[in-house]
């Protein structure tokens, strides 16, 4: 049986950029962690953090000075925090709100191997920092997860009851469910999502493009119905698997989603009316998500 985990984890591979595309240093004058080719006045602060399994991983909060939330973003299994920073300091400015992102154990300059459970003790670091660190409540936080990043999300999600909210972008209802159109969960399944989302408390906005070519639009339709509470949902016509940041109405929703969490907000006043800002532009950080053997 253990064969057959390993070729379901050997199929669902994790793909980190070899080699990283980013470097972090410490300053001499202050001691504090830089990342590598990012200026000061963009205001991230970086963090290196020890996870259960003993791996230290990477994080970076991008701060707002105005921040309505924190939204706490996963990325992709083929993409490090050196192809997303371009991403992250649009949708600060956009969404008005603060980004804390990392990289999973093995990915960037984190330390270890990537595996599922690593993902699961990365992110459990994060949020500790992030409460520790920041006073980040459950009520001020968002959690985002994109393809295989859906996996630690709605992991941390499923145990937050107070969350804010979460958004799935180009989710999975399973690593298997990736692969081959089972019909049940099997035991050896990996990002077991489809289980998972049913103890989700906080609204959910599903995103997923219609001509995904990697993950079906029907994992994104599935997780939205089994969703407690859903919001509404986009399905952007025409998006595949990574390209989905490039449509206008993708930053339109998100904007009314954060809008709308604000509104729902009891310690938070009503939101001010953004104005209509320009969709974000192609970069080079959409290297989301792969499948094959190593």
């Amino acid at each position: 049986m253990g064969n057959v985990t390993s070729n379901v984890a050997a199929k669902f591979a994790f793909f980190p950029p070899d080699p990283a595309t980013y470097g972090i240093t410490k300053d001499d004058e202050t001691g504090k962690l830089v990342f590598a080719g990012v200026s000061p006045d963009k205001n991230v602060e970086v963090h290196q953090l020890s996870t259960k399994s003993g791996n230290k991983v990477v994080a970076t909060f991008w701060r707002h000075p105005f921040a309505r939330f924190t939204i706490l973003y996963s990325h992709g299994n083929a993409a490090d925090l050196g192809q997303m920073v371009e991403l992250f300091i649009e949708l600060r400015a956009h969404l008005r709100v603060n980004i804390m992102s990392y990289d999973y154990s093995g990915y960037g300059a984190s330390t270890g191997k990537p595996s599922e459970f690593n993902t699961y003790y990365d992110i459990e670091a994060v949020y500790t920092c992030l409460r520790s660190d920041y006073g980040i409540k459950q009520e001020e936080l968002i959690l985002y997860g994109q393809s295989v990043g859906s996996g630690p999300t709605l992991h941390m999600a499923s145990r937050l009851k107070r969350l804010r909210g979460v958004v799935l972008h180009s989710a999975i209802l399973s690593g298997l469910r990736v692969l081959y159109p089972v019909k049940m969960t099997l035991w050896f399944d990996i990002f077991k999502n489809i289980d998972k989302i049913r103890h989700v408390n906080s609204q959910v906005l599903v995103i997923h493009g219609t001509n995904d070519e990697i993950v079906d639009l029907s994992h994104g339709k599935r997780l939205w119905e089994l969703a407690k509470e859903k919001y509404d949902p986009l399905w952007v016509k025409g998006g595949g698997h990574c390209n989905l940041e490039t449509y206008p109405e993708y930053i339109k929703h998100l904007r009314k989603f954060i809008n709308a969490m604000e509104k729902l907000s009891l310690t938070n006043p009503p939101p001010k009316q953004l104005t209509n800002e320009p969709s974000i532009t192609e970069t080079k950080h959409n290297r989301c998500l792969r499948f094959g053997k190593k």
